[in-house]
């Protein structure tokens, strides 16, 4: 085969440090747009991107030519120096260090884009801690309490 075709499909999850409720209403457009250039830079188009206070979903395709662990780095790197700018009320913003990164078939693609949609009304019953927990048990990811919440 003469061509390297390859579509990865991810839906990535990470919260602000300590989760502070730092991504108020008001920046979540901007955001969201913002988030969509950095990984279209990267050549991996994002399908959808769910900001709500303290964390944010992104489901995107994967660039056959990126690691995942190098465009996780730009795509905080680049946006936590982003919102920064965004107002004086940003000045100490930092993103965890850590992040979920979860594959995604492309027959649920539709399911993961609505779920990430929902998100307001999602967390109006779990916080970011027991979602996160519950995927992990769903893509039985092994972890370390002491290390998930930086």
């Amino acid at each position: 085969m003469s061509q390297s075709l390859c579509r990865t499909l991810v839906h990535l999850v990470f919260s602000t440090k300590n989760r502070v409720p730092y991504l108020v209403p008001r920046i979540h457009e901007p955001l969201r747009a913002y988030l969509g250039g950095i990984l279209r830079n990267q050549e991996s188009p994002v399908l959808s991107v769910g900001p709500v206070a303290d964390h944010v979903h992104i489901l995107f395709s994967q660039s056959k030519n990126h690691a995942l662990a190098e465009l996780v780095e730009e795509v905080k790197k680049s946006s936590s120096k982003w919102i920064k700018t965004q107002g004086v009320e940003f000045g100490d913003f930092h993103w965890q260090a850590g992040y979920g990164a979860f594959s995604v078939s492309a027959s649920r693609v539709p399911a993961v884009e609505r779920y990430i949609r929902s998100q307001e009304k999602h967390h109006h019953k779990n916080t970011f801690q027991e979602e996160f927990r519950r995927f992990l048990k769903e893509y039985e990811i092994e972890y370390d309490e002491r290390y998930v919440w930086d």
